[in-house]
């Protein structure tokens, strides 16, 4: 069964969480052939139960000591755009889909995005329009993202928010 991992890493977005639960993204992931839902949902509000998604096996939980295991497992992460989540996404080799919240202030996350868009290591969209980019996402195009080269990462990062 094909397993999406949601991951918010330790902040919250509830936005996400429940545009991710919402009956119509639900069942585009279904129709893609995904049947299992895990949600990280961190120190959100927003806690879905199984009802509330019926089409797929749902597995909802705050923070645990590693989400290595869910990553390995997962063959689609949909993660905020904070750069460890990032980080770790690109470095277990998995697809990415980076949901930017555009409601933060001063939010540097979307430059981190769009720089490893542009270099294909993954998609971004925002909560209005993760639905669509569902539906459309072609995941063959990426890139992987080389690990174990903090040093160029570091740059990229430097680079991405303009600090070189």
């Amino acid at each position: 069964m094909k397993t999406v991992f949601v991951t918010v890493g330790t902040t919250s977005f509830d936005e996400l969480i429940e545009s991710v639960t919402s009956s119509e993204n639900v069942q585009v992931l279904k129709a893609r052939g995904y049947g299992r839902l895990v949600l990280q949902v961190g120190r959100g509000d927003v806690l879905p139960t199984a009802d509330a998604c019926p089409h797929v096996k749902l597995e909802v939980f705050r923070f645990k000591n590693s989400i290595e295991e869910e990553f390995k497992q997962a063959d689609l992460v949909i993660s905020h755009a904070g750069s460890g989540s990032c980080l770790e996404a690109l470095g277990a080799d998995k697809p990415l889909l980076v949901v930017v919240n555009d409601k933060l202030m001063n939010n540097h996350q979307i430059e981190l995005a769009m720089q490893l868009h542009m270099d294909s290591h993954l998609l971004y969209c925002t909560c209005s329009t993760l639905g669509e980019t569902l539906k459309t996402m072609d995941l063959s195009g990426l890139r992987r993202f080389s690990p174990g080269q903090p040093k160029l990462f570091a740059n990229f990062l430097d680079k991405a928010l303009g600090l070189e």
